[in-house]
């Protein structure tokens, strides 16, 4: 596989940047018109024309790119994560700064409490350098506490993988600007913003889903119950990762969600042996990220009646997509992102709205409820 040209890397970027195309449409853009110029061609004779960026816009995000020594790498590229390319919701293209190389190998999440303990952060830092001991690179998404420790550890072998929400040139939080230096040096940074971002509320949960797309499995230091770490746990179920957890003190709140997670199913975590073996080998090909069609009901039904699980019943899908529905124009990928439930189960259920005349679905993959009942 040859890398992309130029002017691909830039039509595949201009459409991801066109305003109402998130990953899902894009790829549905892709699949129907055969690829990005294709597809920003039938935009350009529509009324979506206004939506697309101008080239010129495209060629400074590209240009700037380059400058602070970073790459886009699209969909397709040899040096595209190998375990993120299978998803539904695979991001069209990502900036990476650094070694582009260490997305294709074995890599582990770690994350937790921003206002971890001193014990957290310590056991974040031995498993990250045992776990690069080993040939396994260490991926966060170099917040306060676990994250940072995390990176810490694994970074004199050259092994850590930053995911962050803002652009490769914005360090966050601003006293790790030094640790996103080191890692843009000796590891590698990774981000969907185009340069210039400043870090969001709203762009935090793109960079948690790198994390569970990109790594093979996500480990859980110190999470509370309402913490970004357990939703970063949850998006891994939902792409079929394993899930690890480090058990914590009962009378610490810091540690209830990843407790939680434990008596869910995760994997008890006490050394880097316990995340070796159970780690795949290498990226997992994209048979074993398909349903299986005849699984066993006995598994199934345990599966469906587990609280986290991702599979959730299609009642439940039915009600939560409909609540999110109006007759303003919503986005098929606005609603994946609100929604707590998989990519495949959100389009299945609109597909069902859909052929009952529930919905209508719009130019640019935008969906509205239908203005007069089924009959």
């Amino acid at each position: 596989m040859t890398a992309p040209d130029h002017a691909h890397v830039a039509a595949c970027l201009r459409l991801a940047r066109t305003r109402g195309i998130g990953p899902v449409s894009y790829h549905r853009l892709i699949r129907a018109h055969g690829s990005a110029r294709a597809a920003l061609d039938m935009l350009a004779r529509g009324r979506e024309a206004d939506r697309v960026p101008p080239i010129d816009d495209i060629a400074r995000e590209m240009e700037r790119t380059a400058a602070i020594g970073g790459r886009i790498l699209v969909h397709g590229d040899p040096d595209y994560p190998p375990a993120l390319a299978v998803v539904a919701d695979a991001p069209p293209v990502l900036s990476v700064i650094g070694d582009a190389g260490l997305l294709r190998g074995r890599i582990v999440g770690v994350v937790g409490a921003r206002n971890a303990s001193a014990g957290g952060m310590r056991i974040a830092q031995s498993l990250a350098t045992m776990l690069a001991a080993a040939d396994v690179t260490v991926m966060s998404g170099l917040a306060r506490g676990i994250d940072a420790a995390a990176h810490r550890g694994a970074l004199p072998a050259r092994r850590t993988v930053a995911a962050i929400a803002g652009g490769l040139d914005c360090p966050y939080p601003p006293e790790h600007a030094r640790l996103h230096r080191e890692i843009a040096e000796q590891g590698a940074l990774v981000t969907e913003a185009p340069p210039g971002t400043l870090p969001q509320a709203r762009h935090f949960p793109r960079r948690n889903r790198l994390i569970a797309g990109i790594s093979l499995g996500c480990v859980v230091i110190e999470a509370a119950l309402r913490s970004g770490s357990l939703i970063t746990a949850r998006m891994a179920l939902d792409y079929d990762r394993i899930v690890f957890a480090v058990p914590g003190s009962p009378l610490d709140p810091r540690c209830h969600g990843s407790n939680d997670l434990l008596r869910q199913g995760a994997v008890l975590t006490e050394n880097e042996r316990d995340i070796l073996r159970e780690l795949p080998s290498g990226p997992v090909p994209p048979p074993l990220f398909a349903p299986v069609p005849d699984a066993d009901p006995i598994v199934a039904e345990m599966a469906e009646n587990t609280p986290s699980s991702p599979r959730m019943d299609a009642q439940g899908a039915h009600a939560a997509v409909r609540e999110l529905l109006s007759f303003a124009p919503s986005s098929v990928d606005d609603l994946v992102r609100r929604c707590q439930f998989s990519t495949a189960t959100v389009l299945a259920v609109l597909s069902e709205m859909e052929m009952s005349g529930l919905i209508d679905v719009l130019a640019g993959d935008m969906v509205v409820l239908s203005s007069a009942p089924p009959a």
